[in-house]
């Protein structure tokens, strides 16, 4: 009779390798390469809260200030957007580094629940965005009459 090992111990080990494999990958988009910019588009941290009576999400926008943001809220979904401009004026002065650009951050995040969406509260500060979305009541089903 053959020893048979376990076969979630070789799938375990599978999984190890991928997010091995995958932490190397990641340290490869330093700043200075120049796809660095497309790692950043997806790095927005959100953290999204469950209270009693609503939800707090709260977003990591550094450099933004509160008129770069947009938040709108339709059905399940919160979607926020920043948007920075940065004006360049031509000068005399040589740049060594020049390094601040135009830049946008668009995330959409799906609400497990209905909110009344006329009383969303967002806040802005030092660049920490929080959007306060107070849940609604669900709706009692209703049992139709058959004729």
């Amino acid at each position: 009779m053959s020893a048979r090992g376990n076969p979630f111990e070789e799938l375990e080990r599978f999984f190890d390798r991928m997010n091995r494999q995958f932490g190397d990958v990641s340290h490869r988009w330093q700043t200075d390469n120049p796809f660095a910019q497309w790692a950043e588009a997806g790095s927005t941290a959100v953290d999204v809260v469950d209270h009693d009576g609503e939800f707090v999400v709260t977003v990591d926008l550094p450099g933004f200030e509160g008129d770069d943001v947009t938040v709108q809220v339709t059905d399940h979904t919160l979607r926020i957007g920043a948007r920075r401009e940065e004006e360049f004026e031509e000068t005399a002065e040589r740049y060594l580094r020049h390094e601040r650009r135009n830049e946008s951050v668009q995330r959409s995040i799906r609400l497990p629940d209905e909110v009344d969406k006329g009383s969303v509260d967002a806040r802005m500060n030092n660049g920490v965005l929080t959007v306060t979305l107070p849940k609604t009541e669900a709706e009692e089903p209703r049992t139709i009459d058959i004729e």
